[in-house]
């Protein structure tokens, strides 16, 4: 199911700024460099508005990013341009990425990989990855579990911001393990009225194991898997947990 950012795009990071974004990145690069990856040509899946992609880009990494909203693509663009750093831009569906050659590594975080909601086309981005990482290259991604999905479970979730609003309605499926989210967004326009705007989003909740095994069947070899920010095992009650995997020869 095609799913992308449209004019959320534009207001994301605004309601977003309470993610961490800087831990995330300092624990990305940790985990790059413990697997020997201190530099070199590095793709971001679902980069959405670029920050990570940035974020890498300043420490040193060549950065591809690669999403399917064009409208996320666009507020990305407009960072590149003011950083200054030379990111490669594509709009593209992760499920069917076209790279120019092989990468050190690839990393997806924010829960990209979530929005892939059948076992068969997660498959398949697993098999894009393997294909365009180099010998031993590492792929990084982060999950969301199904224990937040369940503490959000039926919640709706408010904020005003002086130029725009959002509702967050979320449902989470139990049986089907999918998490739906509508968004409402009002945005004010330059004439002081507010212009409103509507989305729907799903994810999809998979199991350690299920991961495990679509990894291996895509011919990457499991590496890792962390409770988020640590170098624990995830437990029952990890919220976001991440993934790390290894190009085993082609």
């Amino acid at each position: 199911m095609e799913q992308s950012y449209g004019e959320f795009a534009y207001t994301y990071d605004m309601f977003m700024d309470n993610i961490p974004y800087k831990e995330w990145g300092e624990y990305l690069v940790g985990l790059l460099k413990e697997n020997n990856i201190s530099d070199g040509l590095i793709a971001d899946l679902g980069c959405g508005t670029g920050t990570i992609t940035e974020f890498l880009a300043n420490e040193g990494y060549d950065m591809i990013g690669i999403d399917l909203s064009e409208d996320m693509l666009n507020v990305a663009l407009d960072k590149k341009y003011e950083s200054g750093n030379d990111i490669l831009y594509l709009n593209q569906d992760m499920r069917e990425f076209e790279l120019y050659g092989t990468v050190r590594a690839i990393v997806s975080v924010c829960d990209s990989m979530n929005y892939i909601l059948e076992d068969s086309e997660l498959l398949q981005v697993f098999k894009l990855v393997n294909n365009y990482l180099d010998p031993a290259g590492i792929f990084i991604f982060d999950m969301t579990t199904e224990a937040k999905y369940k503490s959000v479970g039926e919640g709706v979730i408010a904020e005003n911001r002086e130029d725009a609003s959002f509702i967050w309605e979320n449902t989470y499926f139990y049986d089907k393990k999918v998490n739906r989210y509508d968004i409402t967004i009002f945005e004010k326009g330059d004439d002081g009225r507010y212009d409103k705007y509507e989305e729907t989003h799903y994810q999809k909740v998979y199991s350690v194991s299920r991961v495990k095994e679509l990894l291996t069947e895509a011919g990457l070899e499991f590496v890792a898997v962390y409770n988020a920010l640590t170098h624990n095992e995830p437990d029952g009650e990890s919220e976001r947990i991440y993934f790390v995997a290894r190009e085993k020869q082609k």
